[in-house]
């Protein structure tokens, strides 16, 4: 046999072994749930499973968060809506600007969301404090509430509806907006009776991805729903889980599963209504229309800056006047005016610098594993079968499509025991949270790399084949250089998706084992708020940096790599 036959049959089964790796430790978790959820059933009424489903708190949960989710989609349609059809229909100016500032709330970390959001209203808020608008004191505070609690939902998720609806905007062919305005059809014809039919995928799609991120959102509920007593079901896993410890995992593996179980069967009606939506169109736009705005664009633009104002200005200025107060209620002035909360959480506590250094080894860790994984992995996908490759996808997809906190309940169950054979526990300690951000954020990481591999010209391996390059010398010279853009946007993703990550780091930190998200999550429940507010601004300002970055790759990068760039 030649070397070059050799070395190639080497390379694919290396590649064929690290998919099946991969595929493995995507799946172990969900498996290892559905086994603990379905135990013992034998036992009638007195298995975990009955126990769940009879307990009246699972249902009232289960209602708090199909109401809360839906009313947050409902309000996530309304915005991401008005923003997606404007932006890219209309000829208003500075798109880019606005187009950033709308995606900015979802990057956000949810947790920051609602303390700056709290920060902004109630009887004890320093900015109204300042300006001579707060309530008086006892006056219930607004957003302790459910629709409170929606209102955030909302405001979280309205990026994935306006992804959504302007990806199927960008694909509206111009000739038929043409060919209908040619035939004398007036602009609110061509909305009604075009627009709108041929974009209803896109719609349902973002409504449906909004419910479901809604549904499995932790860091809203928690601040605003646990003080009014006020549970979701990820926030009634949370509050068992401390109350009671491991020793209600199979309870808490049947309440995991049927928040799954919802999330699943919401990602499968948005493929089904998709399909029932989907039009066959000839041609393709892949650039904004132009419908002009005439005499009413300054009042169109006026409104969508009064909307950025009130959805993330206000709250991010409260938020700031919050970090420069010496207590919550102090108005800010010359005299109240102060920097000791950034330097209790920078020089002081050391809590700060803990979880700081545990989040970016987390999330560091995980882009970099990710990015040498994703690679090899979309390279030996794009070589499977169609029908094969789908599946695999699917199961890659799974620990991101399930809620963070089933993810979390799973690997607990995975890994509550040392490991066989090396005899580690990674329990309690920061690799269980870092193996469960691997499963987690692969999918980021991997599909920018797969959309870029896709648009490789396939000529170009096969002439340094016929010269005689071996394949990994073709992966490592010719296909990494090309994709490296890609491949760094993935990386840089991930860590912004992981550095601020709560939902499944709340259930699986430990002592010393803090991450940023849960720091600013404990420091707001042990009433330290203007501390809270002080790490949120500092987390708010990476953030804002990173997907600065990102906006300056993206002319480098395939379309749809970076979410807010058309």
């Amino acid at each position: 046999m030649s070397p070059s036959l050799t070395q190639g049959s080497q390379h694919r089964w290396l590649l064929t072994l690290l998919t099946l790796t991969v595929v493995l430790l995507s799946l172990a978790p969900s498996l290892r749930l559905l086994v603990e959820a379905l135990s013992d059933l034998t036992q009638g009424g007195n298995a975990p499973l009955w126990r769940v489903l009879q307990s009246a708190s699972t249902w009232r949960a289960l209602s708090h968060s199909l109401y809360t989710s839906g009313l947050g989609m409902l309000i996530a349609l309304t915005l991401g809506s008005l923003f997606a059809f404007v932006i890219t229909l209309t000829d208003i100016r500075g798109k880019a600007w606005l187009v950033f500032c709308f995606m900015l709330p979802m990057m956000i970390p949810p947790q920051v969301t609602a303390l700056s959001w709290l920060q902004l209203f109630g009887p004890a808020s320093p900015l109204l404090k300042s300006i001579g608008m707060a309530p008086p004191l006892g006056s219930p505070q607004p957003l302790y509430s459910a629709e409170g609690i929606a209102l955030l939902l909302g405001i979280q998720s309205a990026p994935l509806v306006f992804l959504a609806l302007r990806t199927s905007l960008l694909s509206l062919p111009r000739e038929l907006v043409e060919a209908a305005r040619i035939s004398g059809a007036r602009q609110n014809q061509v909305w009604r009776h075009i627009v709108l039919p041929v974009t209803r995928s896109g719609l349902v799609a973002g409504s449906a991805m909004a419910f479901i991120s809604s549904l499995g959102n932790f860091g809203i509920p928690a601040m605003l729903g646990i003080p009014a007593g006020y549970y979701v079901l990820p926030t009634l896993i949370y509050q068992r889980m401390a109350s009671f410890g491991t020793g209600v995992l199979a309870e808490m593996a049947a309440l995991s599963l049927l928040i799954g179980v919802l999330a699943l069967a919401g990602v499968a009606l948005q493929q089904h209504w998709m399909g029932r939506s989907r039009f066959g169109l000839v041609g393709h736009s892949g650039r904004a229309h132009d419908f002009s705005l005439g005499r009413f664009r300054a009042l169109v633009t006026v409104l969508l800056v009064s909307v950025l104002l009130v959805i993330l200005v206000a709250p991010l200025v409260a938020l700031v006047v919050s970090s420069l107060v010496p207590a919550m209620g102090v108005p800010l002035n010359a005299d109240t005016a102060t920097l000791n909360a950034y330097h209790e959480v920078i020089g002081r506590q050391g809590a700060t610098w803990r979880a700081m250094r545990n989040s970016f080894w987390l999330a560091g860790g995980a882009a970099v594993v990710l990015m040498l994984c994703s690679l090899p992995l979309a390279y030996r996908l794009q070589r499977l079968p169609a029908r094969l490759q789908n599946l695999t996808l699917s199961i890659i997809e799974l620990p991101y499509a399930l809620p963070g906190v089933v993810l979390a309940i799973a690997c607990i169950l995975l890994f509550v025991r040392p490991l066989p054979i090396i005899n580690v526990a990674l329990y309690g300690t920061l690799g269980l949270i870092f193996v469960a951000y691997l499963a987690r954020f692969l999918v980021v990481c991997l599909k920018p790399v797969s959309a870029s591999l896709a648009q490789l010209d396939p000529s170009l391996e096969e002439a340094a084949q016929l010269a005689g390059a071996g394949p990994w010398r073709r992966l490592t010279t010719i296909v990494m250089p090309l994709i490296a853009p890609a491949l760094f946007a993935g990386g840089l993703l991930v860590f912004l998706l992981a550095v601020n990550e709560l939902t499944v780091s709340a259930l699986l930190w430990s002592a010393g084992n803090e991450t940023l998200g849960v720091l600013i999550f404990n420091l707001d429940e042990g009433g330290e708020s203007v501390l809270a507010s002080a790490v949120s601004v500092l987390v708010v300002l990476m953030v804002a940096s990173l997907m600065l970055s990102l906006s300056l790759l993206a002319p480098r990068l395939p379309k749809g790599v970076v979410p807010w760039q058309g």
